[in-house]
């Protein structure tokens, strides 16, 4: 054999080997990966069971949500607005709000209801809720568009619920919370277990405000449907929303909460049916950023935009109030409000099987996502619960978000939702996708990242 075929034999044999090489560094990385996925995910039998978890209820939260639907399409009082075949929205018939440049004198305000044969049911500022005995609300649209300082008019949309040392608490003890392992909570917990005086406000049904695993974790809230400050649970949503982010922990009896010692603020903008308006919850989360709420957690989504609401979450931004919200449980890539507008993080939801949820929405509006399938809780009359939804993903990251101020207040708003982002765990197709926005949520990192900067 010649030097030129020796050499080049040679030279075959090293691009062979390097390309073996390759490939097997790379079968390893993804077989890694693999292995990663499967043992973070690797969850007990009792924790893919919860529904064998003595004293804890076991509610049906997506069905319940398709009741709450089906109620307002019967109800005569609501209108429907059909997206496509899957998405609807609905808002009160007869009703308008509105929104003028200066807030209106009684004399203007008593000609208008006059000529709408109607009254005010609320108002807020220079944004006022009309409501007609005859007119329509598209009538109602039409006629205010004609009035002086008007600035916009639109339907009073409804918007939905989108239903520790290791802690010695019950639940957790017993392994049915196996949401907080998977986001690497307990890791995280080594860095900060949280702040006092870090808000997280949560505009809901309410918070049961005598329940044992949640009575001291509350701060000063309001009920804008009774305009007092008793902000009270009647559905339950609320408090199992609460109590996956701050249930007292380490208190050996219910379940334990991302932070354990934040305060949770109670906003109640949504009645017993399980529903609110635009004007209540944007007032809501007014009323949060007026007083100090640090982030703002709405378990709750409609899917038609709304000036009002944009306006209240641009407000509540520019007050560096974190935003968090549901993405909706309908399986649909139609962007739902508030969770598709910038300022806010909208947050899928993940199965114990590291799969996106069979009824969470997805689309390029998710940033992040977190655990919603059989997630135990608090419930109101002093109970608990296992639900699943959106509803439950999204106070995981406002759990997240708050453990991060509290690790560094002086952080802005953006600067908080960027280490959440950018310290997710990437599920699904590389990099940011349409299931899981940027991935998983993980406590750990993100918290490390904080103690980075």
């Amino acid at each position: 054999m010649g030097k030129l075929s020796k050499l080049l034999l040679a030279v075959s044999i090293v691009i062979l080997l390097l390309i073996g090489s390759v490939f097997l560094y790379e079968n390893g990385k993804n077989t890694t990966g693999q292995s990663n996925l499967e043992n973070r995910f690797n969850a007990p039998a009792n924790l893919q069971n919860v529904e064998h978890g003595k004293n804890i209820l076991q509610i049906n939260s997506i069905a319940m949500g398709e009741t709450i639907k089906s109620h307002l399409r019967n109800d005569p009082s609501i209108s429907l607005m059909k997206h496509n075949k899957k998405n609807e929205s609905h808002y009160n018939k007869r009703e308008v709000t509105v929104k003028f440049e200066h807030h209106p004198s009684d004399l203007e305000i008593a000609r208008m209801t006059n000529d709408i044969k109607g009254n005010v049911v609320k108002y807020l500022d220079s944004t006022i809720v009309f409501r007609s005995n005859e007119l329509s609300t598209s009538e109602l649209i039409q006629y205010f568009n004609s009035q002086p300082d008007f600035i916009y008019a639109e339907p009073n949309y409804l918007y939905l619920q989108n239903k520790i040392d290791f802690p010695n608490d019950l639940l957790y003890r017993e392994q049915y919370q196996w949401n907080l392992p998977v986001i690497q909570t307990e890791a995280g917990w080594d860095v900060t277990r949280g702040d006092e005086k870090i808000i997280i406000a949560v505009v809901d049904t309410g918070v049961d405000l005598n329940h044992p695993d949640l009575r001291k974790r509350l701060t000063k809230g309001y009920n804008v449907l009774e305009n007092n400050d008793y902000p009270d649970d009647d559905n339950g949503h609320g408090t199992h929303v609460a109590g996956i982010i701050a249930s007292e922990t380490n208190n050996r009896e219910g379940v334990a909460g991302i932070t354990w010692y934040n305060k949770i603020m109670p906003i109640k903008a949504m009645g017993a049916e399980g529903y609110g308006t635009t004007f209540d919850i944007a007032k809501g989360i007014i009323w949060a950023a007026d007083h100090g709420a640090d982030v703002i957690n709405l378990s709750l989504g409609n899917y038609q935009p709304s000036s009002l609401m944009k306006e209240a979450v641009k407000y509540a931004y520019e007050k560096n109030a974190v935003i968090i919200s549901a993405a909706g449980n309908d399986n649909s890539s139609h962007p739902s409000f508030p969770a598709a507008y910038p300022e806010v993080l909208g947050v899928s939801a993940v199965s114990y099987t590291g799969q996106r949820a069979p009824f969470s929405n997805y689309g390029d509006y998710i940033d992040v996502s977190a655990p919603g399938v059989q997630i135990p809780s608090t419930y109101f009359n002093q109970q608990y619960a296992a639900l699943s939804g959106t509803s439950m993903a999204s106070p995981h990251v406002a759990g997240l978000a708050g453990l991060i101020l509290s690790a560094n207040p002086e952080l802005r708003n953006k600067e908080v939702m960027d280490i959440i982002k950018n310290t997710a765990y990437d599920l699904g197709a590389p990099g940011k996708d349409i299931d899981f926005g940027s991935g998983l949520i993980d406590v750990k990192k993100a918290l490390e990242a904080v103690n980075g900067k």
